[in-house]
């Protein structure tokens, strides 16, 4: 299952590390679910040396019912604030019934939807951050008639871990692009796809242009 790639400055050229190399191929071989559309988009150069990004969006019965990113950084010198060498830097957003909108617990909740996927999918992470909005929408005058709509964003970052010794190498960032892919589908609402059951192949990099 092949990401369409596209060779640019940190993003797995040549010249960029090993380790940033290998996870650049384990994030584009992250099984997704099939509701998933996920493609390489331009990743940010100033924040490190070396980046590599995907955009997603979830669509249900087409309809595009949520959007996300995540970013992977990597600064061979390391960096004290990441706690490491690599930083994962991911965005979703998703349409939520507006009565949730005034739920108290909706912004625990929906931390809990990122730390829990990560830790399902067996994500090894450290030094998380993040925000958790809502934003409501009211229609007046002559689009009084137009429903309200809701959204949740939630923004977050954290630290990858590496393999313990006597292993070596990058971290796998094969389940980190998984737990963001669950984060999206939970944020919809999907249901959880059932135990025993395998992740069909997502569509990549086939939107229509």
């Amino acid at each position: 299952m092949a990401v369409r790639e596209e060779t640019r400055p940190g993003a797995g050229a040549g010249g960029s590390p090993p380790d940033f190399i290998a996870a650049v191929a384990a994030m584009r071989a992250a099984p997704l679910r099939p509701e998933i559309l996920c493609e390489e988009m331009p990743a940010p150069q100033r924040i490190a040396p070396h980046s590599f990004a995907l955009s997603a969006d979830v669509t249900v019965d087409e309809v595009d019912v949520g959007t996300g990113r995540i970013i992977l950084l990597h600064d061979p010198a390391g960096n004290d604030a990441w706690q490491g060498t690599f930083r994962c830097v991911a965005y979703a957003r998703a349409d939520i019934d507006p009565e949730l909108i005034t739920d108290p617990m909706l912004g625990a909740v929906g931390w809990t939807w990122l730390t829990e996927a990560l830790d399902a999918h067996g994500a090894q992470w450290t030094a998380a951050s993040g925000t958790v909005t809502r934003v409501a929408t009211e229609s007046f005058g002559g689009m009084a008639d137009e429903e309200g709509t809701a959204q949740v964003e939630i923004r977050a970052s954290w630290t990858p871990v590496a393999p313990e010794a006597p292993l070596t190498g990058p971290p796998d960032l094969t389940p980190h692009v998984e737990a963001w892919g669950e984060l999206l589908c939970t944020a919809v609402g999907l249901p959880p796809v059932p135990e025993g059951v395998a992740t069909m192949p997502n569509r990549r990099g086939q939107r229509g242009r």
